[in-house]
């Protein structure tokens, strides 16, 4: 059985997207551009969210468990690597972006959910 909770800091979407605030979503679940300062996100952020939430319910720990916004980006980059130009193209125009951020290169996601079949594994990379 599960049980979801936490819509304290839901957001109501609409079209065009609006600036919005990035005190959204629970910190572990927070995607990595709010955290880097976007103000006009989409529903990305909740398929992110998802995605934690499913490495979580397969692992039975959070993936990405930070207990500040600085911890929560640098646990994120240290799994799946600091972003660049190359890899994220406009993340260097993120409002807190920095090019002094440690270089992380990614992990393997199949030694962190390790319980997860190929295909499983196949949808969490592209949350």
């Amino acid at each position: 059985q599960i049980k979801l909770a936490d819509f304290g800091l839901a957001r109501r979407f609409s079209l065009p997207i609006q600036e919005l605030t990035h005190e959204v979503i629970t910190l572990w679940y927070r995607a990595p551009e709010i955290l880097l300062g976007c103000k006009k996100y989409s529903l990305g952020i909740d398929i992110w969210a998802r995605g934690c939430i499913f490495a979580e319910m397969v692992s039975k720990v959070p993936l990405f468990k930070g207990d500040c916004e600085i911890d929560q980006l640098f646990r994120i980059f240290r799994i799946l690597g600091t972003p660049t130009e190359e890899s994220w193209p406009g993340v260097s125009e993120l409002e807190d972006f920095g090019s002094c951020f440690p270089f992380w290169k990614s992990a393997d996601l199949e030694e962190l959910v390790p319980r997860l079949d190929p295909l499983g594994l196949d949808l969490l990379q592209k949350m």
